[in-house]
């Protein structure tokens, strides 16, 4: 990719005979902010230390304003990280973890207390400067690592699941402010999450990987509504999943027909790979509407079930449905009863379709 900031090219990396990344390739663009997104074990934390220097490459490189950085240590990279656990001197005050990589560049006394300065007021932490970060909170400790990464200027800055130690509602704060942070400055940021809502929120791009590949590169409103594949419609919240029949109809495919569910007549080009006499479909539990069992709406596929329990989660009612012997979790304003019969009303829009394969699970077809 031209003018890419940073480009990895079919890059890959393995501990021991684990192949850890399998010939990924990704262009980032100049003050664009990427996050990493997938399960643990799917080599998001390995692509990250491959790109800062801290795991080698086996083979592939990685550029940086199209220079080959494959082989350079990581201080020699212009890259700066913030870490899961902070990795604060806890000997040091705020304005000295802040200071300590000019310190190793050289900087003197009065350029680093003027810098550090800035990174204070920048991140909101005006008086906190002699403070020991020992005696700091929790988001007190992560703006002074992302006052350090920033101090140096880096060309790239690199976020290891930096929110993950924090509890929900500073997380939720900090999160907001490192995107404004990044905005305001312009850098060029890649970050590693296993929470999808972080990803959506911070995010321009989600990059989603799956046993060290890339699943699918979008932004975020395109990897939640357009998944890829059934993993990555699962991981992006569509856990529920159903198999149907599926029978030509002219230009289009009548769904659905049997004694758990009604038909509905799809265009053959929403489902992605195909179709035979099975497809697959996905649904998210918020975009449902539980009815009558015997509900008729054209539009609209209806499961048969039963509620087998419920639970309030707070604005509203989340509940286990069984259709035969399938169970979803579903949401709804209303409170039902347990062991009360209804229909899972699936809008058209609501379904992501794909053809049945080897990766779209055990689902029971109704």
């Amino acid at each position: 990719m031209a003018g890419a900031a940073l480009e990895i090219d079919r890059v890959e990396a393995a501990y021991g005979a684990v192949k850890v990344l399998k010939a990924v390739s990704l262009a980032v663009r100049p003050g664009e902010f990427v996050a990493l997104l997938g399960s643990s074990g799917c080599g998001k934390t390995t692509l990250l230390r491959a790109i800062s220097g801290f795991v080698p490459v086996a083979s592939g490189r990685i550029l940086v304003d199209g220079r080959d950085i494959s082989g350079l240590p990581p201080d020699k990279r212009d890259m700066a990280m913030v870490f899961q656990s902070y990795a604060l001197w806890p000997h040091m005050t705020a304005a000295g973890n802040i200071g300590y990589g000019l310190k190793l560049r050289g900087w003197d006394r009065a350029r680093t207390a003027e810098r550090v300065g800035q990174m204070l007021a920048m991140l909101k932490l005006d008086g906190l400067g002699g403070r020991m970060v020992t005696q700091l909170s929790g988001g007190q400790r992560q703006r002074v690592a992302l006052g350090r990464a920033l101090a140096v200027d880096p060309r790239i800055l690199l976020l290891d699941e930096p929110l993950s130690n924090l509890d929900a509602r500073i997380r939720e704060d900090v999160r907001h402010e490192i995107k404004a942070l990044q905005n305001k400055l312009g850098i060029t940021a890649i970050h590693v999450t296993h929470d999808r809502e972080e990803a959506m929120v911070m995010a321009d791009r989600i990059v989603i990987l799956d046993a060290g590949e890339i699943a699918q590169v979008g932004s975020p409103e395109e990897v939640y509504n357009r998944p890829a594949s059934t993993f990555v419609a699962s991981f992006m919240g569509a856990g529920n999943v159903v198999r149907l029949t599926a029978r030509r109809d002219g230009d289009g495919l009548v769904l659905g027909a049997g004694q758990l569910s009604n038909e509905i007549r799809v265009p053959a080009e929403s489902v992605a790979g195909g179709a035979g006499d099975q497809v697959v479909a996905h649904f998210r539990g918020e975009a449902v509407r539980l009815g009558a069992p015997d509900a008729g709406d054209r539009g609209m596929l209806v499961l048969k079930g039963r509620v087998a329990q419920a639970s309030y989660p707070g604005g509203h009612w989340r509940y286990g449905v069984t259709v035969g012997s399938q169970h979803f979790m579903v949401d709804d304003p209303r409170r039902l009863h347990v062991g009360e019969s209804v229909g899972i009303g699936l809008p058209l829009d609501s379904l992501h379709l794909f053809a049945a394969g080897a990766d779209s699970g055990p689902a029971e077809r109704v």
